[in-house]
């Protein structure tokens, strides 16, 4: 592997003015090693400024471009003339967050030709959490010691910063976006003073770092194609809000947080001093979001940051739970998909573990990581990490795994139909039904899909398995079911699970997904059901790669509300299923039948 030793070349240069004052000797420089920057300068000494960056946006419409509240922390040597790249954090979350209580879910269902159900919200509580003093990131000594200028920025509308919280809006992209050009002279910067502020000490190469939103915002800025920015690693990351908050057309909440929805987290957020400029802003939120119908809108589509990802010039490091129903696997998997097609550098980290960093899975492998994704793309040392495998997958074991791309390229589309006896466990057959048969369920939306799935029999789903596996079976990407459904009201969620039954019996649902009826036709309009009536309704489970062992069995289940993710009407409104017209698509590895 080619080593390079910029830092140690400089100190070379430095031995015959070892006589000299301090001040006038060359900084320390970078080294590199085997590809990675080496840990050379003193965390301990760095620089801290407090600054303000300006954005060409006014979202508060006071008449006043809004301002981004900036931590900067850098090595002491940029003040003897050294330039560095910097790795920066923009987030919402810095000055902590209000108790806002979540949207009623126990609502029933909005029918196209009788007045909407709107869930009335009260006002936010209006204590202010910790102010941001001095930010502090498990990253921050990491990344200063090997010669990385570590930026915070405030989102628009909480903290220090002027401007209003939006979830996601192009206001938010612009604040977070100026201060990479605050690094690249391109934006106006000042002190708490009032005097101009210059980084004069950023090489301006730019990475953006963060999980959750701090994830989410990297994407937004990335889609605007912004100059400088390099390269950026979202973890737990949104591409496209409507797919956090709907699917399908339904209504749906993020794991564990039951009745979020765009409001509550703008509501959420809004920590800066003076809060009234904001109120109106975020009550149009709550307006436009629009609960009742769960349509695409323009509301949403600013919201989309896929719609530009022609614009994505920075190298992707995406990194993402395997369990996040948080920010469901999707939002990485399309925003992945999307890169890959466009040959945008990148490469994925999935894990087995929830909403999380990977810093606290498997420490020294991922900093290796992260440390060589910057070196080649902050400091351009070509230490071929575009070359290497593009997807690392934790195995359910705990192991880990490093393929040529994700999903598994070797994976192959296989399709299964159900076969009667769902009320208590029908089969499963790659093989066509011959003849009509339909099989009912009763919604129950008290009842977890947990519960329903494990449940030997239940009137309130339709369950659906395989025979023993005689190999182990790997599903690598996205399962679609394609369900032939009527529904006696009309409204009526949909709910459908793949789940793994082991040979004790035992039941665990791998992957689900959502969708409203009244949606089958587009996203963004609602056509009317007219009870009795068969439709085909498509359901995208959220993407998964996991292993069945031998043994075990691969089911699916069909239900009508998920008592944790989708709105939960009163029990009664009644499914049928016509299982000729059903069908399963699975992208495997290996042998389903």
């Amino acid at each position: 592997m080619r080593r390079v030793r910029m830092g140690l070349l400089a100190a070379l240069c430095v031995l015959p003015l070892s006589g000299l004052p301090a001040a006038a000797q060359p900084p320390q420089g970078p080294v590199f090693e085997d590809g990675e920057a080496q840990p050379v300068f003193d965390p301990a000494q760095a620089v801290h400024e407090d600054l303000f960056v300006t954005a060409p946006v006014d979202s508060d419409h006071d008449g006043q471009d809004d301002r981004v509240h900036v931590q900067v922390v850098r090595p002491k040597e940029t003040d003897r003339g050294l330039r560095v790249p910097v790795v920066y954090q923009a987030s919402p979350y810095f000055s902590g967050g209000n108790d806002v209580p979540n949207h009623n879910v126990d609502t029933e269902l909005h029918v196209p030709e009788q007045p909407g159900h709107r869930s009335l919200r009260t006002a936010a509580g209006d204590q202010r959490m910790s102010a941001a003093a001095d930010i502090q990131w498990a990253y921050e000594e990491y990344l200063l010691s090997r010669g990385y200028a570590v930026v915070y920025g405030e989102s628009l509308g909480t903290g220090e910063s002027t401007g209003c919280p939006t979830t996601g809006a192009e206001n938010e992209t612009i604040g977070a976006k100026s201060v990479v050009d605050w690094l690249n002279s391109r934006a106006p910067g000042h002190d708490p003073g009032g005097a101009p502020a210059k980084a004069d000490w950023a090489t301006g190469k730019v990475g953006m770092m963060g999980v959750s939103y701090n994830g989410t915002l990297p994407n937004a800025v990335a889609s605007t194609g912004v100059e400088g920015l390099e390269a950026i690693v979202p973890i737990g990351a949104i591409s496209n809000w409507y797919d956090y908050y709907r699917s399908a057309g339904a209504v749906v909440a993020p794991g564990g947080y039951q009745g979020e929805d765009a409001d509550v987290l703008a509501k959420f957020v809004h920590t800066r001093a003076d809060r009234e400029p904001c109120r109106a802003v975020i009550d149009q939120i709550t307006a436009d979001q629009d609960r009742i119908t769960g349509d695409y809108s323009p509301f949403w589509d600013e919201r989309n940051y896929l719609n530009d990802v022609d614009d994505v010039r920075a190298a992707v490091l995406a990194v993402h739970g395997l369990n996040d129903w948080n920010v469901k696997t999707g939002q990485a998997a399309q925003w992945y998909e999307a890169l890959r097609e466009r040959d945008v550098p990148h490469k994925i980290w999935w894990h087995q573990s929830g909403h999380t960093d990977p810093l606290g899975l498997r420490k020294e492998e991922w900093l290796r990581e992260l440390n060589r994704w910057f070196t080649r793309y902050l400091y351009q040392v070509p230490n071929g990490v575009e070359e290497e495998p593009r997807a690392t997958v934790q195995r359910e074991d705990g192991s880990w795994v490093e393929e040529a791309e994700w999903p598994a390229p070797q994976a192959a589309e296989a399709t299964l139909r159900p076969t009667p006896g769902g009320p208590d466990r029908g089969g499963l057959t790659t093989a066509s039904i011959a003849g009509r048969a339909v099989e009912s369920l009763r919604d129950d939306a008290t009842r977890t899909a947990e519960d329903l799935a494990a449940a030997p029999s239940s009137p309130n789903r339709l369950a659906y398995f395989g025979e023993p596996l005689a190999e182990q079976v790997r599903v690598s990407g996205t399962v679609r079911a394609s369900l032939a459904l009527a529904f006696d009201r009309p409204a009526a969620n949909v709910t459908a699970l793949l789940v793994d039954q082991a040979p004790d019996g035992s039941v665990s649902v791998v992957t689900r997904g959502w969708a409203d009826p009244q949606n089958r036709d587009a996203i963004d309009r609602t056509s009317p059901i007219e009870p009795g009536r068969t439709y085909q309704i498509e359901v995208a489970m959220q993407p998964d790669d996991y292993v069945f062992a031998p043994g075990h069995r691969l089911g699916i289940v069909v239900l009508s509300s998920d008592h944790d993710f989708t709105l939960r009407p009163k029990p009664g409104t009644g499914l049928s299923l016509d299982l000729s017209r059903t069908a399963i698509t699975l992208p495997v590895v290996g042998s389903i039948g």
